[in-house]
Parts: C-alpha cells; sequence; structure tokens
C-alpha cells in the first residue's frame, strides 16, 4: 500500500487526495493518515515544484561538483557531507563510489557565483583535496519529467 501511495505522489504531488484514494482503491482517511505516518518517518521528506528556469527570464547555472576528500578519524564521510549541504547554495549532496567521494549540486545565478562558491568556501574545507566541476549546458529530462516539447510525427499515415 505505501509504495502505491509513494509512486502516486512522486509522479504528481499535487494530487488530490479523494483522487488518489479512488485511484488506489483505498478509504480517504487511511491514505491520510499513511502518508502522514511516511511523513513522521521521514520516508515523505518534502513536496517540490519542478521549474524549467530555460522558460523563464531568470538565469540559472547548475553544476555538479565531484568532491574527493579524505575522511577525518571517528567523523567519516557523514559529517564532512553535513558541513558541505549545510551550505545553502547546495541542493543536493551524494556520496558515490569511483574517482570521487562526493558529488554535490548547485545553482547559481551566474558560472563566476558558483566558481566563486568552490573556491571561497567548498575547496577550503580541511577535508576537501580537490573539485572537478562540471556546467550543465541543458537539461532535457529531471526528476522523470521531460523538459523538452516532445515532437510529434506530422506525417500522414498512408494505410495498405
Amino acid at each position: 500500500m505505501r509504495e502505491k501511495i509513494l509512486d502516486a505522489i512522486e509522479r504528481d504531488a499535487r494530487i488530490d487526495l479523494h483522487d488518489l484514494a479512488a485511484l488506489l482503491g483505498m478509504d480517504e482517511v487511511d491514505v491520510a493518515n499513511e502518508i502522514a505516518d511516511m511523513e513522521k518517518e521521514n520516508i515523505i521528506c518534502g513536496y517540490h515544484t519542478l521549474i524549467n528556469w530555460e522558460n523563464t527570464s531568470r538565469e540559472v547555472v547548475t553544476a555538479l561538483i565531484e568532491v574527493k576528500v579524505t575522511p577525518q578519524r571517528g567523523m567519516g564521510f557523514d559529517k564532512i557531507a553535513e558541513r558541505i549541504y549545510n551550505y545553502p547554495e547546495v541542493d543536493e549532496v551524494y556520496l558515490m563510489s569511483g574517482a570521487y567521494d562526493f558529488t554535490v549540486i548547485i545553482e547559481g545565478s551566474s558560472m563566476r557565483e558558483v566558481a566563486t562558491f568552490v573556491s571561497d568556501k567548498l575547496s577550503p574545507l580541511e577535508s576537501v583535496l580537490s573539485t572537478a566541476t562540471h556546467f550543465v549546458l541543458k537539461k532535457y529530462k529531471v526528476h522523470g519529467t521531460t523538459l523538452v516539447p516532445q515532437h510529434t510525427d506530422e506525417r500522414m499515415r498512408i494505410l495498405p
């Protein structure tokens, strides 16, 4: 039951409770209670709106920053991640396998703003050995949602 609720609200967080219950064949009160329980248990951590900033006048630069660190004894990766994700500029932080330990995703108003964050805040952290910054040039699909217009085949179909 929980996974069905989560699947539905992940696709559409604005779905009406009545419609969600009907979709799942459940009682509205049961769905509401289950959602409340999952919020308390930190399974549902928030509700967000996906915005395609390219269709607005606001300039947004997204950067993925790979970070290599040396974990401090007794602190591990979690404490370093906490220091990084507490910066207000940081949108996402992931512990990774491979050549780098973390991937940090930030959005800024310019490349200079991102570069300043990396040089003034991220790189000077005691545990940080190196960083590699990659700028997103265009977003095609985010959180399962396609941001670019879908092209339809406008050719006339010829029947045999």
